[in-house]
C-alpha cells in the first residue's frame, strides 16, 4: 500500500507544481498592474508560464505531429497513422502517406521502452518516409494497462517483436534503436529457429547495449553497483489510484525523469532559467527549439516493474544476450541460428550512454553469418542522441542504412497484401 501512496504523491506534486506556475502567471499578468511596469512581475509571469508548461508535459503523451510529408513529385501527401497489430502493452503501427504507391522497402522501427514513448523518434521516422513504408512499435504507458493484462518482461517484450516480424514478413527491414537492439537481435535469432521463413531481410541495430561490459559506461557501472533487492526497492512502485493501471508494479516515469536530469543538472537549470529569460523579453516561441526539446524530453512513461527488473539483471548484469544464454520460455535462443539475415550496427564515437564496442558485439555473436553479410558504421562525431536523430542521422547514416537494405533486399513475395487489423492477437 505505501508504495501506491508513493506514487500518488510523486502525482500530487507534479500537479502542485503545474498549479503553482498556472497560478503565477495568471497573477503576475493581472491587467491592472500594467498601469505600473515591474520587471519583476514580468520575471514571475514567465517563470509561471515556463513552470506551467513543464509540469504539464511530464503526464502528456506526445503527437506524432507527422499530419503530412513532401515527395519526390514536389507535391505535399498526408500522412496517416495504421494500427496494424494491437496489443496490451504495445501497438504496431503503420505511416501510410496517402496517393502514393506502396513502396517496396518496408521498415520496422522498433523504438525503445525506456522511459520516453516512441514519438522520441519522431525525425527518425520522418526521414524515412519518404522513400519507404514504415512501421513502428508504440509501446503503451503501464500506468494505463490494467492489471488483468498480466506482466511484460524482456521474454514478452521479444515474443511481441517476433509477431510484429512475423506480420510484417520476410521483406521487412529492422532498424532497432538503443536499449532494444540485444532483444530485436535475440527475437531474429528466435525466428531463425522456429520459423525461419519468416526472418527479415536485413537488422540494423542502433546504439544499443548488445554487450555492456564490452565498453563500461555510468549506465553499465549502476546497473553493477546496486543489487536487484536495492532497484526493488528504491525505484518500483504501485500505480496510485487516479489510472486504469491501478495497483500495477511498475518504474515510475517521474521517478526515472529525476534520474534522467540529475545525470545534468547543471545543463537542464541553466536552459529553464534561460528560456524563462526568453519568455520576459517576448523572444521564446511555442514551438522554438527549448520547447521542442522539453516537450519531448520530459513526456514519460512508467515502465512495467517486471521489464525493468529483468533488463538489468538479465541484459545488464548476467550479460545473457552477449554470452549467448538467453532464453525465451525456457528455450535457448541461440543467435548462431542467423545465418540469412543481413546484420549492421550503428555507433557513435561520442555515445556516452552506449559506448562504442556495445553494439558491435552483435557481430561477433553471429556465428552464423557469413562476413558479406555483416556491416558496422561509427560516427566519428556523434552522440547518443545524435546516432538516429539530427544532422549526423540524416546525412551520414541514414544514406548508409537505406544502401544496406536495398542489398540485402530479397524479392517480395507474389502473395496478396494482408489486410490492417486491429484486434488484439
Amino acid at each position: 500500500m505505501r508504495y501506491m501512496m508513493s506514487y500518488d504523491l510523486m502525482e500530487t506534486v507534479r500537479n502542485a507544481n503545474q498549479w503553482l506556475g498556472a497560478t503565477a502567471l495568471s497573477m503576475a499578468s493581472y491587467p491592472a498592474y500594467a498601469a505600473v511596469p515591474n520587471p519583476m512581475l514580468s520575471w514571475v509571469a514567465a517563470w509561471g508560464q515556463v513552470t506551467e508548461r513543464s509540469f504539464e508535459r511530464m503526464v502528456a503523451k506526445p503527437d506524432w505531429g507527422i499530419h503530412d510529408t513532401t515527395l519526390a513529385d514536389g507535391r505535399d501527401h498526408l500522412v496517416e497513422i495504421d494500427t496494424v497489430v494491437e496489443k496490451p502493452f504495445g501497438d504496431l503501427i503503420h505511416f501510410r502517406v496517402t496517393d502514393r504507391p506502396e513502396q517496396p522497402r518496408k521498415v520496422l522501427v522498433v523504438a525503445p521502452m525506456s522511459g520516453h514513448y516512441a514519438t522520441l523518434l519522431r525525425s527518425t521516422v520522418k526521414s524515412l518516409i519518404e522513400n519507404c513504408e514504415v512501421y513502428v512499435t508504440d509501446w503503451h504507458n503501464a500506468r494505463d494497462i490494467p492489471v488483468s493484462a498480466g506482466k511484460f518482461d524482456v521474454e514478452d517484450y521479444t515474443l511481441y517483436l517476433v509477431d510484429f516480424m512475423r506480420e510484417l514478413g520476410p521483406e521487412c527491414h529492422v532498424v532497432a534503436v538503443c536499449q532494444p537492439a540485444p532483444l530485436t537481435l535475440a527475437a531474429t535469432a528466435y525466428l531463425a529457429a522456429e520459423e525461419p521463413k519468416a526472418q527479415p531481410s536485413s537488422l540494423t541495430l542502433i546504439g544499443g547495449p548488445v554487450d555492456p561490459d564490452a565498453t563500461p559506461t555510468d549506465v553499465t557501472d549502476f546497473g553493477h553497483r546496486v543489487t536487484m533487492g536495492q532497484l526493488e526497492q528504491t525505484m518500483i512502485q504501485r500505480v496510485g489510484f487516479k489510472y486504469k493501471g491501478v495497483g500495477r508494479a511498475v518504474y515510475p516515469g517521474l521517478l526515472q525523469l529525476s534520474s534522467f536530469m540529475s545525470m545534468n543538472m547543471e545543463r537542464h537549470s541553466k536552459a529553464f532559467s534561460d528560456q524563462i529569460m526568453r519568455v520576459c523579453r517576448g523572444e521564446a516561441t511555442d514551438h522554438d527549439a527549448h520547447n521542442r526539446f522539453y516537450d519531448e524530453y520530459l513526456a514519460v512513461m512508467d515502465m512495467p516493474a517486471e521489464f525493468y527488473l529483468s533488463t538489468v539483471e538479465r541484459v545488464f548484469k548476467n550479460r545473457e544476450i552477449a554470452k549467448n544464454e538467453f532464453t525465451v520460455e525456457g528455450k535457448h535462443v541461440d543467435i548462431g541460428k542467423i545465418t540469412d539475415v543481413a546484420v549492421k550496427t550503428v555507433e557513435g564515437a561520442k555515445d556516452d550512454i552506449s559506448a562504442p564496442g556495445q553494439c558491435i558485439a552483435a557481430l561477433d555473436l553471429c556465428t552464423g553469418l557469413p562476413d558479406s553479410k555483416k556491416a558496422s558504421h561509427v560516427e566519428p562525431d556523434a552522440g547518443h542522441y545524435g546516432i538516429f536523430a539530427g544532422r549526423a542521422w540524416r546525412n551520414n547514416i541514414r544514406p548508409l542504412v537505406i544502401e544496406f537494405m536495398d542489398a540485402n533486399a530479397r524479392d517480395k513475395p507474389t502473395r496478396g497484401t494482408k489486410p490492417v487489423r486491429t484486434a488484439a492477437k
